[in-house]
C-alpha cells in the first residue's frame, strides 16, 4: 500500500541530491593541495552494522477497512469529528487479532479533538484529507506528566494530551497519500507567549510504550508543541514526512525520540521554530530514576531549516542516557546551530557513541555546538553533583557555507567533554575574530578548516 511522493518530498529529494553532490565537490576542492601522506583519523564505521528498521519497511496489509464517514464523519472543517474518530477506532479494536484494521480518512477537512489509536491498526489519509486540531482546549484533555520528566515540560502538573495519541500499543501505522495533519497551533503559541496556559501544550502525535510504529508519507503542520514524540517506545520508523511550522513558533520541534530504542528517521523535510530533530531521555533526577535511555537511533536524508535552534540536537533532556546514534546525509539551512549536544549540571546521564557524517550547512550561526550550561531544571530537587558524560563523538565530512562560528564547545570544569573527534571538515566562516570557542573540552582533529582550538590535538 505504497503512496507516491508529493511535490514537497520530490523537492526535498532533489535538493538533497544537489546538496550532497556539491558537498563532494566542495570537500575535494577544500582538501586540494593538502599533504596526501597525512592520514585521516581511523574512525569506526559511521553507519550501523544492522538496519534497525528492516521489519518496518513494508506497510502491513489490514483485513478490515472502514471510512470515517461510516461513523458519521463530516469533512466540512467546522463539524467536530472527535466522536467519529474515536467511535471508529473503538469499533476496530475487535479486529486486533483478526488481521488488523484500517481507518480511511477521505478528502475533506476533518476537525477533531484528541483521539486514541489501537494496536494492529493503520490510520490512512487521502491525499486531499486534512485533519484539523480543535481550537477548544477542552478537546485536548489533561493527562499525567511523563515519569521521566516529573512534571509537564513547560509547567508543573499534568499536560495536554496529543492530538493523535497511543499508549501500550503494538503495530501502529500513521500514513497516507501525503495528506495533512494540521494542529492549528497559533492559538496555543499565543497562549504560551501571553502566559495564559495552565498546563504544558500537547504534541501533534505522541506514542507511549509502543512498538513497531510507522509514520510515513504525510505532512504535519502547526503543532502546538513538539510535533512527533515517540516516548518509551521501540522499533519506530519515521519516513518521508514533511513537518512545517512558522519559524517563530515556540518549541515546535520536528521529531523527538525520547527514551526510545531502534528508531529510524529518514528522508524528511522539516522547517519549524525549534530543533528539527532532538533526541531526549528524561529530565534531571526524574530521568535518572526512570533510567530508560535512547539508543540505536539512525537519522539520514534530512533537509530543513530553523532560525532559532538546531538541525540535529541531542538533549538537553538526556538524563536517562543517549548512545549509539548515527546521523548522515543531512542538509541544514538558516539555523542557529547545525549539530548540537546540550546538557547541564544536574542532568547526569551520558551522550556517547555518536557518529555524524556527510552534513551540509548553509547560513548557520554555529556549525557544531556542545554546551553543558543549558540550565533549565524541573524543580530545585535535582542533584547538583549529577554531571553529564559526553564521550566518543565522531564528526566527519562536514561542509559549511556562510557559517558565523565553526565550533563552540563549553564543558564543565570538573567534567569536560572528552573523546570528541573531528575530521574532514571545511567551513566558510564569516567571523574572523573567533572561529572556534573551546572551554573544558578534549579531542582530536584531522583535516579541519579553519584550524580548531588547540584542545583538539591534530593527528
Amino acid at each position: 500500500m505504497g503512496s507516491p511522493a508529493g511535490p514537497s518530498h520530490i523537492y526535498m529529494i532533489l535538493l538533497a541530491c544537489l546538496s550532497f553532490y556539491l558537498l563532494g565537490v566542495h570537500m575535494l576542492s577544500a582538501n586540494a593541495g593538502r599533504d596526501p601522506q597525512k592520514s585521516d583519523i581511523n574512525f569506526p564505521s559511521m553507519l550501523p552494522d544492522e538496519d534497525f528498521c528492516a521489519s518496518l519497511r513494508t506497510l502491513p496489509r489490514r483485513a478490515h477497512v472502514v471510512s470515517l464517514t461510516d461513523f458519521g464523519g463530516v469533512g466540512d472543517g467546522k463539524t467536530s469529528n472527535t466522536h467519529a474518530f474515536q467511535d471508529a477506532i473503538n469499533s476496530l479494536m475487535a479486529y486486533t487479532d483478526q488481521g488488523g484494521s484500517q481507518l480511511y480518512v477521505p478528502a475533506g477537512r476533518w476537525l477533531t479533538g484528541s483521539f486514541n489509536l489501537t494496536s494492529h491498526f493503520t490510520l490512512y489519509l487521502d491525499k486531499d484529507a486534512v485533519i484539523l486540531g480543535s481550537l477548544d482546549t477542552k478537546d485536548w484533555p489533561i493527562i499525567d506528566s511523563l515519569p521521566s520528566y516529573g512534571r509537564g515540560r513547560e509547567l508543573p502538573g499534568g499536560r495536554h494530551i496529543s492530538l493523535i495519541h497511543g499508549s501500550n500499543l503494538t503495530d501502529v501505522v500513521i500514513t497516507g497519500e501525503n495528506g495533512t495533519v494540521d494542529g492549528q497551533g497559533q492559538m496555543w503559541w499565543n497562549m504560551h507567549t501571553n502566559g495564559e496556559l495552565d498546563y504544558t501544550r500537547g504534541h501533534l502525535v505522541e506514542l507511549m510504550h509502543c512498538q513497531n510504529v510507522i509514520i510515513s508519507s504525510l505532512t504535519f503542520r502547526n503543532s502546538p508543541f513538539w510535533t512527533i514524540h515517540p516516548v518509551y517506545s521501540s522499533n519506530v520508523l519515521v519516513q518521508n514526512v514533511t513537518i512545517l511550522s512558522p519559524i517563530d513558533s515556540p518549541n515546535t520541534d520536528g521529531i523527538d525520540p525520547d527514551s526510545s530504542t531502534l528508531v529510524c528517521i529518514e528522508d524528511c523535510y522539516i522547517q519549524n521554530g525549534d530543533d528539527l530533530i532532538a533526541i531526549k531521555s528524561g529530565w534531571d533526577e526524574y530521568g535518572i530514576a526512570y533510567a530508560q535511555p535512547s539508543a540505536k537511533i539512525k537519522i539520514q536524508g534530512i533537509v530543513g531549516g530553523t532560525r532559532s535552534s538546531s538541525g540535529i540536537a541531542l538533549g538537553s533532556e538526556m538524563s536517562g542516557g543517549i548512545s549509539d546514534v548515527y546521523v548522515n546525509n543531512v542538509v541544514v539551512h538558516h539555523a542557529a546551530t547545525g549539530i548540537r549536544i546540550k546538557s547541564a549540571q544536574g542532568r547526569g546521564g551520558y551522550v556517547k557513541n555518536v557518529f555524524v557524517s556527510d552534513i551540509m550547512l548553509y547560513n548557520v550561526k554555529t556549525g557544531i555546538g556542545f554546551t553543558a550550561l543549558y540550565g533549565e531544571h524541573p524543580d530545585k530537587k535535582y542533584n547538583k553533583n549529577a554531571e553529564p558524560l559526553v564521550d566518543r563523538v565522531f564528526i566527519t565530512n562536514i561542509s559549511g557555507q556562510n557559517v558565523t562560528v565553526a565550533g563552540d564547545f563549553e564543558g564543565l570544569a570538573d567534567d569536560p567533554f572528552q573523546g570528541i573527534y573531528l575530521a574532514n571538515i571545511t567551513m566558510n566562516v564569516t567571523s574572523r575574530s573567533k572561529m572556534w570557542h573551546c572551554v573544558n573540552v578534549g579531542g582530536y582533529s584531522s583535516l579541519v578548516y579553519p584550524q580548531p582550538c588547540p584542545e583538539f590535538s591534530e593527528l
